[in-house]
């Protein structure tokens, strides 16, 4: 009997493993389809070198964050199965056991890559392919641009291994002496160029650290060097935000988040690249010494340090890369004269970025900053640039007396110390800063601007999909909305009091907002539209996000697939969901778009009783995917679409296409892999579409017969 217990509790624990795919390992799918575009040959060739650069750059940011983490739920015992019935030591497992492959096969599209750019003259060459009069140039160079600012370092009892930081390269050498055998270390300074150039025609460049190898004598004087290598470390990057010194001085609390981003520096290892040319009782001293966990080593042929190779894409041959590509300003906006104010006061404007330009979003608050009629500025900052012209707009707004209000994110990853440094510059300029919660996250992207009118204070709001980033938003496909509706702005203006305040609203009257109420909002939608198909009338839920794996919403969408909603997703990412399965997600389809630009949106659209595309939809825009940490540990905003041109834009422009393109998808089959879309006899992009097409909402007083029609979906 207890047999029998056991064996239906097993069963019970296989159909539940059977409904998500583990997020990780699905993470690990998306680089490969990244990767794939490095080999592409329909992408110019130093495109393709630099989607090698952010594959290579993506695993050392997802070994930092996601591997850094199972490592710290083992040591802390955790053995907790997830809902995709992985424990972490073997999530781990499944892991590492991805990776090495991965690593791999980068190094593989580097090879053919090194070779095609040395037929198009852009050679990366190696020691042994230096002429002796380029031996005699690197001499020179050496003594006059790199030696001065090394720093060679004995191993040894009395000279310890010294620290090398989360990304940093080393040349480790077995060096023999007069006296004794013993090992050096140089580390290579990060802030020197990756490729240097040792002849122009045809272009010659060599990395640095075979630079350092090549004069490993010179660096040890007397010493003859018997073997050498590369090593290359990755760190846990995790910000002990527990060791913060809560204090209701915001310059104390920003000391003390800066003292933890230092202590984050010194994170522990995990992953060692060494160069194979590495002497092997080297490479197990190396090992020892930083505490490398199992698997957690790598031995390399080729280049070590990938996402270096984004130094080439910046050779200048136009020849090897996309054509350049100009965003239109949106026609409406221009049809007032310039001015943001009027334009949305007309009506509300939907902007598609990088098509249709981010200036508009910078103009907008530089427009509320120069202003006299404006009193008011509130900004939410998560990610911006070194530059920012939208941060030195609220610096001018706060110095010419207008009250201003940011609420900066110190935790964004990867950009806290851009972020501590914004701070402190805004906090000088006389704007009230504030930080947020320690807890949650402030992902949404929003500004708030009230400005005094004839019939009183109106307010004006942006939210988007993407950040406050004039750099990215030239890449990252996102959408920015512009509006004057004054409960869209009343409930913006109780979300920043909630991030300024700490109070929690009582409702909101348009807006939804994570942690308070997007996730039961989508599930409402989500199971409205089950309704609707149980009741036999037309049923279907399109979404477009970059990560899916919250188990809730993928169980609710399940549950809809099964009752006869047509589910159709667009998922740049983690896909934990299964698609297609029968019995479990016969109705979901899944797919990814990886080209020229990042797709980066949040849309979603629920054919509310009417099928979809339809003009009775309930569509939205938003900063959240559907992940766990959206849901309950980030400030987001899911936004309604009411407007009939920003609805077309949504529905009929941005969906349909990203669901017809057979140029740059992949589809995800019932056995949980990718399979590229094949193209049809006239293939179709997405993004070559945008490109080259006006949008529904911009387009100002052009009549619609100057628009392209709207696309019908692809049932293929």
């Amino acid at each position: 009997m207890h047999h029998k217990t056991q064996s239906s509790a097993t069963d019970k624990a296989a159909i539940r493993v059977r409904r998500f795919v583990n997020r990780d390992v699905s993470w690990i799918a998306f680089n490969r389809r990244v990767l794939e575009e490095a080999e592409n040959p329909a992408n110019p060739l130093l495109e393709r070198v630099r989607f090698l650069s952010i594959a290579a750059n993506n695993l050392d940011e997802f070994e930092m964050v996601h591997v850094a983490g199972l490592l710290r739920q083992i040591a802390g015992g955790l053995t907790e199965r997830q809902a995709d019935g992985f424990a972490p030591v073997e999530a781990l497992h499944e892991l590492q056991s991805s990776i090495i492959p991965l690593q791999g096969a980068m190094q593989v599209v580097w090879t053919g890559l090194r070779q095609a750019l040395r037929a198009q003259g852009l050679c990366v060459i190696g020691p042994d392919e230096l002429s002796a009069n380029e031996s005699a140039a690197l001499h020179e160079m050496f003594q006059r641009d790199i030696f001065p600012v090394l720093t060679p370092m004995a191993i040894s009892a009395a000279h310890p291994v010294p620290f090398i930081p989360n990304r940093g390269l080393a040349v480790v050498a077995r060096l023999s002496g007069p006296e004794a055998q013993f090992d050096g270390i140089v580390r290579v300074p990060p802030h020197m160029p990756r490729f240097m150039r040792v002849s122009h025609a045809p272009v010659r460049l060599i990395v640095i650290e075979d630079i350092v190898q090549l004069h490993l004598g010179e660096l040890f004087p007397g010493h003859v060097v018997t073997g050498s290598g590369v090593v290359r470390i990755i760190r846990d990057s995790e910000l002990p935000l527990e060791d913060l010194e809560m204090d209701e001085d915001a310059e104390h609390l920003l000391l003390s988040f800066e003292a933890a981003l230092q202590r984050s520096q010194h994170g522990a290892v995990v992953r060692l690249s060494i160069a194979a040319a590495m002497p092997s009782d080297l490479t197990n001293r190396l090992s020892a010494v930083f505490s490398v966990p199992t698997n957690a080593l790598s031995v390399q042929l080729g280049l070590i340090g990938l996402p270096g190779l984004v130094e080439l894409t910046r050779e200048d041959r136009p020849d090897l890369k996309f054509k350049p590509y100009a965003a239109r300003h949106p026609d409406r906006v221009r049809q007032f004269g310039d001015d943001c104010f009027a334009a949305i006061r007309a009506k509300e404007l939907l902007v598609h970025h990088p098509y249709e330009s981010f200036d508009v979003v910078v103009q907008f608050i530089r427009q509320a900053t120069a202003d006299a009629s404006v009193v008011a500025i509130k900004q939410t900052l998560y990610r911006t640039s070194r530059d920012s012209p939208v941060v030195q707009a609220l610096i001018e707004a706060a110095q010419s007396g207008k009250s201003v209000t940011a609420v900066v994110e110190l935790k964004a990853r990867f950009d806290e110390e851009a972020n501590l440094r914004w701070a402190r510059d805004l906090e000088r300029a006389g704007v009230q800063v504030t930080y947020g919660f320690i807890d949650l996250k402030i992902h949404a992207k929003m500004s708030l601007v009230i400005r005094r009118e004839a019939e009183g204070l109106v307010s004006y709001i942006h939210c988007g999909t993407g950040n406050y980033h004039p750099l990215t938003a030239k890449v990252y496909t996102d959408l920015s909305l512009f509006s004057c509706d004054p409960r869209l702005c009343a409930d913006a203006a109780k979300l920043f009091d909630y991030m300024t305040g700490s109070a929690a609203p009582q409702a909101f009257e348009r807006i939804a907002a994570a942690p308070l109420t997007l996730r039961t909002t989508l599930l409402d939608l989500i199971q409205a539209e089950a309704a609707h198909a149980r009741k036999g009338q037309p049923a279907a839920i399109w979404f477009k996000v970059n990560g899916l794996a919250d188990p809730e919403i993928i169980d609710a969408l399940y549950e809809a697939s099964s009752a006869g909603v047509e589910i159709r997703g667009v998922v740049r990412g983690i896909c934990a969901l299964r698609a297609q399965v029968p019995g479990l997600s016969d109705n979901i389809r899944i797919r990814s778009l990886v080209g020229r630009f990042l797709e980066h949106a949040r849309i979603a659209c629920f054919g509310n009783g009417h099928g979809l595309p339809s003009p009775d939809a309930k569509l939205f825009l938003a900063s959240a995917d559907w992940m766990p940490r959206n849901m309950d540990r980030r400030i987001e905003t899911l936004i309604p679409l009411e407007t009939d041109s920003i609805r077309r834009q949504v529905m009929d422009q941005i969906m349909i296409a990203n669901l017809n393109d057979d140029t740059q998808a992949w589809e995800l089959a019932p056995d949980d892999h990718w399979r590229r879309v094949k193209p049809a006899r006239e293939p179709f992009s997405a993004q070559e579409y945008f490109m080259s097409h006006a949008s529904w909402s911009g387009h100002g007083s052009s009549s619609a017969d100057a628009l392209p029609p709207p696309l019908t979906v692809n049932r293929r």
